[in-house]
């Protein structure tokens, strides 16, 4: 990985920072999606959801002419998100912005855990051939001690959405060996396609990543639970809460799955439940069943990163919803020219 010279809002020009940052453009609803771009002019989602590529490209050439965007020189970023998970614990996940080389799959440098779909590829390959810039970081793991500390003193950008604050911090250096495969935790899209571009484009060698050690604190995999509209037999004890593995709650009573497979999402991907619903808070999951809005769930553990790098290195493809990476990167801090 090496440094880069990244773009990034000047507030004295673009305003407060909490009025132009935004979560990735993957999962801002339509509503969300209009309340952002009220916000300010100069919101983020004006670029990664444009009314069109070109009005995009248009937007961004226009703020980085009127100082709206400013350049940095070449520098790495260390990033800070303090936040409060689904179990509610606080944290503090940690991870350097870096441009990363640029990969197919096959090469082993890179790996996935997840499908992607042709839709949504096009649509940011397109984005990306008319703005030549990375509007939002992928978001990757190596399996190694983190290559910087946190810097001393005060950050240079800060700013809370959604109930998170990102802190970030420039940091020099020269280009950093750092040991593949990475695995992608988020962000498998934007990553394909910057395969696709660099395709086209072959001088486009690097993307831009945060990149998280595996090894840091901080770095957590919550679990889905699943809700389900109907499920038939179930093999399995009846225990007093949930019990490690996959735990299924139904009419009241709780019963731990019997499977040999480890890997709860495929566990109960076998059991072919009808109607699935996902969510993230296992007592919303129990307050769903017990208002008769689904007829059981299925409570589980979190995956681990040991496993998401298992299925990665086999190149298999885990089952729908099997990690949950908390929180999302914010977008709108840094921006990464491609050339």
């Amino acid at each position: 990985m090496k440094p880069f010279r990244a773009l990034h809002y000047d507030p004295a020009v673009a305003g407060p920072l909490d009025r132009l940052v935004a979560p990735p453009y993957d999962v801002i609803s339509d509503e969300q999606r209009r309340d952002y771009l009220a916000r300010s002019p100069y919101n983020v989602v004006h670029l990664t959801l444009p009314e069109s590529e070109e009005e995009a490209a248009s937007e961004l050439a226009d703020w980085k002419e009127r100082g709206v965007l400013v350049q940095d020189d070449e520098r790495y970023w260390w990033i800070a998100q303090d936040y409060v998970g689904p179990d509610g614990v606080a944290r503090t996940r940690e991870g350097v912005a870096a441009s990363v080389p640029v990969a197919p799959y096959e090469d082993g440098q890179v790996l996935p855990h997840e499908r992607t779909h042709a839709g949504p590829k096009e649509g940011r390959l397109r984005l990306l051939r008319a703005t030549r810039t990375q509007l939002e970081p992928i978001f990757l793991l190596y399996d190694a001690d983190p290559v910087f500390d946190r810097p001393a003193g005060a950050p240079a950008l800060d700013v809370e959405e959604g109930g998170v604050r990102t802190r970030a911090w420039p940091v020099a250096g020269g280009e950093i060996e750092i040991e593949t495969p990475l695995l992608i935790a988020d962000g498998h899209h934007r990553y394909e396609t910057a395969v696709a571009y660099r395709a086209e484009n072959p001088g486009a060698t690097h993307t831009f990543a945060i990149l998280v050690s595996s090894r840091a604190p901080g770095l957590e995999i919550f679990p889905t639970h699943r809700l389900a509209r109907e499920v038939g037999e179930v093999p399995g004890d009846e225990v007093d809460a949930p019990a490690g593995g996959v735990t299924l709650y139904r009419d009241g009573r709780y019963l731990r799955v019997r499977s040999d497979d480890d890997f709860g999402p495929r566990v109960v991907e076998s059991l072919a439940p009808v109607g699935v619903s996902y969510t993230a808070y296992a007592d919303e999951a129990i307050a769903t069943v017990d208002r008769g809005d689904a007829a059981a769930a299925f409570l589980l553990e979190p995956v681990t990163v040991d496993q998401v790098a298992r299925f990665a290195r086999a190149g298999e493809t885990m089952p729908q919803k099997s990690t949950f990476f908390f929180p999302k990167l914010t977008s709108g801090l840094l921006f990464h020219p491609v050339g």
